[in-house]
């Protein structure tokens, strides 16, 4: 399972609840945060019942894992508080003679829908309706107490009991089972209870008095059971029909379409531990002992439930979601099953409406899977992954793949806990089930914060913060002697688009927010004798200084400051093309609100700064607005095409379409055709188009794949979303293998892409900033991409950062930005390099030898650092030897495999929802034919003479040839 931090250092505190609820409650594990990570899993357990109900046959699709068959449904109820309401008990909207709408359910308490003779317990859910912004659900079951006495024991049972539908399967669940589960004096506890709630006669539902088992508070009164039963006068039922399997709904009908029906709504009031319990859901609060006080009664009114109009409403009722912790603070949910109840509730409320989703790994793949890592595990000992065949490579890498996913994905967003008490949560607006939001929320329908905008990042490791460390060894002399480029080390597998490519994606996953100029600094001490001009025009000094990242605790946060907010969403989502807010979205838009964006003559618009408007513009050169242009001017040929094939469609949604179609689209580049540039292996290759649209049909990967990982038969997007046990992000590991600046050459040729003549030489200061457009400009799309396309990138390596990003002027400061990436890894806690390595499950260096084997970098290794275990991450990932034909290293690898699937495999548009009725049909067919190539040949037709035949627009493209090019260039 992937892990949950319980305690990540920086983690705002915990929010607590009121000190009245917390003199009452004791956590599992010792403290809230432990409780709820071990509640989680809970949860998880109750979705795979309710899967396995439904797999079952037992219903169509996935059905609550309670209470499943309603036995009434009606919203036209009462409930009015007694006018001598004791004194102590007035509080809130407890108060004499109010009164309140109520929403009540009746039903059977299995998963399972069977017929009402069966045995089972009975329950109502009710929602008491006080206001437009309060509520208060109230769930209770026909017998006086749990047969659980906390949550692990209720999702044991439920487990054991899923689909024991007959009388032998119940006998092997509840004898057997059970009791090899939870041991056998727990086990014979729970059937004595079972037996004794199920076994009795039920002839009407209006007869039956109805048990909370768990605990609330009662504003200052404390905690109160409370229970609804039968008032007194309520006329008996007849013998019930067996041959009639939905008896007590009819019994209903006919009791209702006679007269009211009343119930009692009384409180026991809490007096102490021992008497009356509040962890333990399986102890009986003694009538004898604590008095029984009515405080309300509840009317469902006479009605005929045979009209549409009562139909209606009571599928309406079906589809609520009853969760105890609907209410206020004032009468906030208590005890262990109650704390259990916020996540599986919601988790199973989720599940059932397609908001949430689990896939389960067959037993046959967790079987074969732990051969697998053993076996793999031991021959990586003398033989990497990447000498292996490619077919034992691929199981091999998969099987990396699925360590990682259980031992290096670590959340570190807040969490409730204790969970606190909250109102209904609004119903959905139903565009939010088909567009992507501006902001990035509403991906993960069951948390709609989940990687968007302002969201934490996440880990893959876990953090080392080591101020002491910060300045050790000094990163300027760490920069000078491992990273200054003196000679430029071409790439000669990719063009120099390749890297503008990565720039222009990771633009739209990670951002840091820096505080603004001279608030809040980094101050980096420079060697001796070394000064440093750090704003343009300033006076040198002894110091290197930047602006500090953002922190994102909150006022009063402790622990060090290495919680960062990503200023872009996590998702793959176009952003940097789009914008990441409504604002920026919406002004990059046609003026006249259409779905078109803005450009001048095919480019973008400059800002009053020169640089372009456009979704992301830090950092611009000349490779980014080629991206930029080009995915602009894609975006607006897709809306051309929707409005042709479907004339009905209004801008707003066409806007949104295309957003979908041309987010996906680069979503497939970036998996099928840029990483397999850079990863340039058969492997890599088949591994990633794998992901993308399923592996080749091969009976032989067929069978691997059915036997090891059932999951990968298709590609992701024919899958369901999987989070792999911790809630989406991207992370600080991730934005540290994503550092590839030494892919930006220093020197740029512009070229006619005619005749191959030379327009320019230029500097990298020449093409980025506020020079970046008129150089676009006069140079054109066409040959601006075939300058960049002929070029090649430099190799990810040490002693090859840019020199021109060594003393680079941005937002006010000039800065190294080799220094910079080694102080921010540093102070966002990212192990350092042999931890690094070692958490990624590769062996730990034992000496400089076993990183490099090049004599001048082991001397300037041994130079720099004092022992292995100092070596900086990024030197250590530039300096070590690739697999053969791999960009970047192994290392950089292992945090790659991890989350390039996982950005697929979280999404629900690149998922469930990446189909036809959301992308149109039209927006699919666009996805499947169109690749890097086809865009570039859409918008620079003139430009196919020169493109790569039988490889990727990331290749190196053929020089001009004059006499090929006859024909006028438009550009």
């Amino acid at each position: 399972m992937a892990k949950q931090q319980e305690h990540l250092v920086g983690e705002p505190p915990a929010m607590r609840e009121s000190p009245v609820a917390e003199q009452y409650e004791r956590y599992v594990g010792g403290s809230p945060e432990r409780e709820r990570v071990i509640f989680d899993k809970l949860a998880r357990d109750l979705m795979r019942v309710q899967l396995k109900l439904k797999e079952r046959g037992h219903a169509p699709g996935i059905d609550r894992a309670f209470h499943a068959k309603a036995i009434l449904g009606v919203e036209n109820a009462t409930l009015r508080f007694h006018d001598g309401l004791p004194e102590d008990l007035r509080t809130g909207f407890a108060q004499p003679g109010a009164e309140y709408p109520v929403i009540v359910r009746l039903s059977n308490a299995s998963g399972v829908r069977q017929p009402d003779s069966a045995p089972d317990l009975r329950g109502a859910a009710l929602r008491i309706q006080v206001g437009a912004e309060e509520t208060h659900d109230l769930l209770m079951t026909n017998h006086p107490v749990s047969h659980a006495g906390n949550a692990r024991e209720f999702v044991v049972f439920a487990q054991v009991m899923a689909g024991a539908n007959t009388n032998l399967r119940k006998a092997v669940a509840l004898y057997a089972r059970l009791p090899w589960a939870l041991g056998w004096s727990t086990a014979a506890r729970m059937r004595r209870n079972v037996l004794a709630g199920t076994r009795r006669e039920v002839r009407s539902l209006a007869l039956e008095t109805y048990w909370s088992r768990g605990s609330i508070l009662w504003g200052e009164a404390g905690p109160v059971r409370y229970r609804l039963r039968p008032a007194s006068g309520t006329p008996a039922a007849p013998s019930p029909p067996r041959e009639d399997a939905d008896y007590l709904s009819h019994e209903l009908a006919a009791r209702l379409a006679r007269r009211d029906i009343v119930f009692d709504l009384c409180v026991q009031r809490y007096e102490d531990a021992r008497l009356t319990p509040i962890e333990d859901g399986a102890a009986d609060w003694p009538d004898a002992d604590v008095p029984v006080v009515p405080v309300a009664t509840l009317t469902i009114p006479r009605q005929d439930l045979d009209t549409a109009a009562a139909r209606a409403a009571e599928a309406r009722i079906d589809q609520l979601a009853f969760d105890p912790w609907n209410t206020t603070d004032e009468f906030r949910p208590l005890g262990n099953l109650n704390r259990a109840r916020k996540a599986a509730y919601e988790a199973g409320s989720a599940h059932r409406r397609g908001r949430r989703f689990l896939t389960p790994a067959p037993r046959r793949n967790l079987v074969v899977g732990t051969l697998l890592r053993g076996a793999f595990g031991l021959l990586n000992r003398y033989v990497p992954w990447h000498r292996l065949p490619t077919w034992i490579g691929l199981l091999n890498v998969a099987t990396i793949r699925q360590v990682l996913r259980r031992d290096n994905l670590i959340d570190t967003g807040t969490r409730q806990a204790p969970p606190q008490a909250h109102p209904v949560p609004p119903p959905l607006d139903d565009s939010l089930l088909v567009r992507r939001t501006y902001d990035g929320t509403y991906n993960d329908l069951s948390d709609p914060a989940m990687g968007a905008l302002g969201s934490p990042f996440g880990r893959n490791l876990q953090p080392v913060y080591r101020p002491d460390l910060f300045d050790e060894p000094n990163p300027v002399i760490v920069s000078r002697e491992l990273l200054h480029r003196d000679t430029f080390i071409p790439a000669r597998s990719l063009n120099v688009i390749a890297a503008a490519w990565i720039q222009f994606q990771v633009h739209d996953w990670v951002n840091h927010e820096r505080c603004p100029t001279g608030t809040a600094s980094v101050e980096v001490p420079l060697p001796y004798g070394m000064t440093w001009t750090n704003t343009p025009g300033g006076a040198p000094e002894h110091v290197m200084r930047f602006a500090e990242n953002a922190d994102l605790r909150p006022a009063g946060g402790t622990g060090p400051p290495i919680l960062s907010a990503n200023a872009a969403s996590h998702w793959w989502d176009g952003s940097e093309v789009y914008g990441g807010d409504e604002t920026v979205a919406r002004s990059l838009r046609e003026p006249d609100g259409g779905a078109s964006l803005h450009l001048e003559d095919g480019h973008l618009v400059p800002g009053p700064d020169g640089i372009p408007i456009t979704g992301f513009r830090d950092n611009w050169w000349l490779g980014l607005s080629v991206m930029h242009t080009l995915f602009a001017r894609e975006h607006n040929a897709v809306c051309r095409a929707l409005r042709e094939e479907y004339p009905g469609m209004d801008e707003e949604s066409v806007y949104h379409t295309a957003r979908l179609v041309v987010s996906a689209l680069i979503a497939k580049i970036h998996t099928v055709e840029w990483t397999p540039a850079i990863l340039a292996t058969e492997l890599i290759d088949i591994g990633l188009t794998a992901n993308w649209q399923g592996p080749p049909k091969s009976w032989l990967t067929h069978l691997g794949l059915w036997l090891a990982d059932t999951h990968a038969l298709t590609g992701i997007p024919r899958t369901l979303p999987d989070h792999h046990g911790a809630p989406y992000s991207l992370t600080e590991d991730f934005v540290t293998v994503y550092r590839m600046h030494p892919l930006i050459p220093d020197d740029y040729e512009l070229a006619d892409h005619r005749s191959g003549r030379r327009l320019e030489s230029l500097g990298f200061n020449d093409v980025q900033g506020a020079a970046t457009e008129p150089v676009m400009r006069r140079t054109g799309l066409a040959n601006s991409l075939y300058s960049l396309g002929i070029a090649h990138p430099g190799a990810i390596t040490l002693r090859n950062f840019p020199r021109a990003l060594q003393a680079f002027e941005r937002d006010g400061e000039i800065i190294d930005l080799s220094v910079v990436d080694l102080v921010r890894t540093r102070r966002r806690a990212v192990p350092r390099y042999n931890d690094f390595r070692a958490g990624l499950h590769r062996p730990r260096l034992r000496r400089f030898e076993d990183l490099t084997s090049d004599p001048d970098c082991l001397a300037r290794l041994r130079d720099v650092y004092r022992s292995v275990d100092d070596i900086d991450t990024m030197v250590g990932l530039f300096a070590e030897n690739p697999p053969e034909r791999f960009g970047f290293s192994d290392t950089a690898f292992r945090v790659f495999i991890l989350m390039a699937s996982r950005r697929l495999q979280s999404d629900r548009f690149l998922t469930v929802d990446f189909r036809p009725e959301i992308y149109t049909p039209l927006g699919m067919d666009w996805i499947a034919r169109n690749g890097m190539t086809s865009v570039i040949l859409r918008h620079c037709p003139e430009l196919a003479a020169v493109l790569p035949r039988t490889t990727s627009a990331f290749a190196p493209w053929r020089p001009a040839r004059p006499e090929a090019n006859t024909g006028v260039t438009h550009d």
